[in-house]
């Protein structure tokens, strides 16, 4: 109890306090901004620490990397777009729920779920540090796949009603992700010749292009979020908070695997929101479809990414393994305020240690409170135009995927990601179950390599991995009796005719994968050989069954269609919709990459607004010179880095 006194008295000092709430209204600024998110905020704030104590130190870090899954639900929510990897399952849902005049439900849903979450985190890290330490320590790599395996189930859940899709999006993800300099080989794999793609696919790029673009596209189809939108009452916020306090058998569950997933390292944000997304999903359901505005899929993965945050400090803090990126990046902090994790942040720096557990409490209630405030009128937006709308946070999107490494390419990745996902969107193909399949990946393949060359085969019989892949398995049986007892109903399905086209192009890709991972080493080449052999066979049956719905159409058979927890394709007006966000986006990437950001920024906008008639011209330069000003106090002021000479000077300086 006197340590605890001694954390609450020296946390409770002015100047600790004030680094606080600065941390947390920088983490709500950067969780808002999508492109950017924890990792980015970590790095630029350390190098402000190095004259603070270590409680002003951490308070001003901690307090930051707690709430960016907090606020990054606002653009999740209105837009669809999500604020950092974080908030993509939240998409889901709450945008659908937006669409549905819930925005405020929505928001006071997520905000109370992460605030629960966020305390729930930090409580079982004060319990858990004294005994974490063994815990971990006795985890070995075969847990660490099976709990990676166990997350890959879910995609089972995120199949929807057309499982054949869904297991291809998620092997396509799987895929996708093996792109780059394998870890097990060292060898390069479909990189193309790119430096580039020597990492990977970006992640931020990946799931812009996936979730953001394909959104942008349908707000400029529907001409706003909510079409008649009304004032959002305090009901509806009300509402939301009341949802959550009812499921606090799911908060409380999707918290623990929050802060228990966080805990293993290489077990991302995005991997364990879509693990207690597929759970809320797993449950008997009594409201709408999930994917259709189920608010309890907005609950559970808000339950969870703020509960990581405790978690993953319980094996930096014990002994030193970052639990995430953004955790080893604060190791640096530890190592500029002298302090070296273990014992003796359990001993003579255990006030230092529960204030960091208080800081992340503290954070997540004032992040909270503070979203809750905003929910009125930030649910407002929704009724906002999309031609006002679409130009501005399209200017975020693309200058947050330009930092990310400076380079044309990022662009044409987020444009070719971005023709992914408005095809999948538009032709019903999970993209949940990609990104469950992207972001699983790389932990699955270097975690099953890792068990087989330290374990053999013998790894299959410890207890961890037995547990955990008999719920997988169960996991699958109890889907399949699901999809056993919906046959027959009828669902929705695109037009036969691009969905076999799509399906074609996803073959070949397969095939020219598995013949191409014959050149890789054995280690680099079963994983990629394996998935696109499947992912091949699965995508030609998908083809025949397209090929026979066409015929059936050319003869005037009728072939029933109605939704079945997915949405219907837009059709025309959605490939219109698709075409103009295209066009728009290659229009700003040529400026950034011509004029610099900042100037295409204010030509962009202004231009947008006043050609499709959204303003007159002066008040389209205002709004130009706003967007312009927020765009460089985040990627200029708030995120300081050095941005690539603009063609246009490199030109004229010749």
């Amino acid at each position: 109890m006197d340590v605890v006194l001694t954390a609450l008295a020296e946390l409770a000092e002015p100047y600790r306090m004030m680094m606080l709430f600065a941390g947390v209204f920088v983490g709500l600024v950067i969780g808002v901004v999508p492109g950017i998110g924890g990792i980015f905020g970590m790095a630029l704030l350390v190098p402000l620490t190095y004259q603070m104590d270590p409680y002003s130190a951490f308070a001003l870090l901690l307090g930051m990397g707690s709430v960016t899954t907090t606020s990054d639900t606002i653009p999740a929510v209105l837009f669809g777009v999500p604020g950092t990897v974080g908030a993509v399952a939240t998409v889901v849902d709450g945008h659908a729920m937006a669409r549905n005049g819930e925005a405020a439900r929505a928001f006071g849903a997520a905000y109370m779920a992460s605030m629960i979450g966020g305390v729930f985190g930090a409580a079982l890290l004060a319990l858990s540090i004294p005994v974490m330490r063994p815990l971990v320590l006795a985890m070995q790599t075969p847990d660490f796949f099976a709990v990676s395996a166990f997350g890959l189930s879910m995609v089972a859940m995120l199949a929807g009603s057309q499982p054949l899709k869904g297991f291809a999006a998620a092997l396509l993800g799987l895929l996708a992700s093996f792109i780059g300099i394998d870890a097990n080989a060292g060898v390069h794999r479909w990189t193309f010749g790119q430096v580039y793609l020597w990492e990977g696919l970006p992640i931020v790029v990946v799931f812009l292009g996936l979730f953001g673009i394909p959104e942008m596209a349908a707000f400029l189809t529907r001409g706003s979020v909510q079409a008649n939108a009304s004032a959002p009452s305090y009901a509806g916020m009300f509402q939301g908070m009341r949802d959550t306090l009812r499921e606090w058998p799911l908060v409380i569950r999707c918290s623990w695997i929050g802060t228990v997933l966080g805990a293993v390292p290489g077990v991302g944000v995005a991997a364990l929101d879509w693990i207690a997304y597929g759970h809320a999903a797993s449950l008997r359901n009594t409201g709408p479809k999930f994917g259709e505005g189920n608010v309890r899929g907005v609950i559970a993965p808000e339950s969870a990414n703020n509960a990581k945050e405790g978690g993953s400090l319980i094996p930096t803090v014990a002994f030193g393994v970052p639990g995430s990126a953004s955790m080893s990046i604060l190791l640096g902090a530890f190592l500029v305020q002298g302090l070296v994790p273990g014992p003796d942040m359990l001993g003579k720096h255990a006030s230092l240690t529960v204030s960091m557990v208080l800081s992340i409490a503290l954070a997540n209630i004032i992040g909270a409170v503070a979203c809750l405030l905003l929910t009125r009128p930030l649910a407002r937006v929704a009724g906002v135009p999309s031609a006002l709308l679409v130009p501005m946070i399209l200017t975020f999107m693309l200058v947050g995927s330009y930092q990310t490494n400076m380079s044309a390419l990022d662009f044409a990745m987020l444009a070719g990601i971005g023709f992914l996902g408005m095809a999948t969107k538009q032709l019903n193909w999970p993209r949940a179950a990609f990104s469950l399949g992207f972001v699983l990946g790389p932990s699955l393949e270097s975690q099953f390599f890792l068990a087989y060359q330290i374990h053999g085969w013998g790894w299959l019989g410890r207890p961890v991995v037995i547990v955990l892949l008999a719920l997988a398995v169960a996991g699958f049986a109890r889907q399949a009796l699901v999809w056993k007892k919906a046959e027959g109903k009828p669902i929705a399905l695109p037009a036969a005719l691009p969905d076999g086209i799509f399906s074609l192009a996803l073959l070949l890709t397969a095939l020219a994968a598995c013949a191409t991972s014959f050149r890789f080493p054995f280690e680099a080449s079963v994983f990629p050989l394996l998935t696109a052999s499947i992912l091949a066979l699965i995508v030609a049956v998908i083809f025949v069954q397209t090929g026979v719905r066409l015929r059936s159409h050319a003869k005037g058979q009728p072939v029933s269609s109605s939704p079945a927890g997915e949405w219907l394709p837009e059709r025309e007006a959605g490939l219109r919709g698709n075409m103009r966000i295209t066009v728009l986006v290659v229009i700003l990437a040529m400026l950034i990459l011509s004029v610099g950001h900042l100037a295409a920024s204010f030509l962009f906008v202004t231009a947008a607004l006043a050609i499709s008639g959204a303003k007159s011209l002066p008040r389209s330069a205002v709004y130009g010179l706003g967007t312009t000003i927020a765009i460089y106090a985040v990627f200029d002021l708030l995120v300081p880095q050095p941005w690539p000479e603009p063609w246009l000077m490199r030109l004229f300086s010749l």
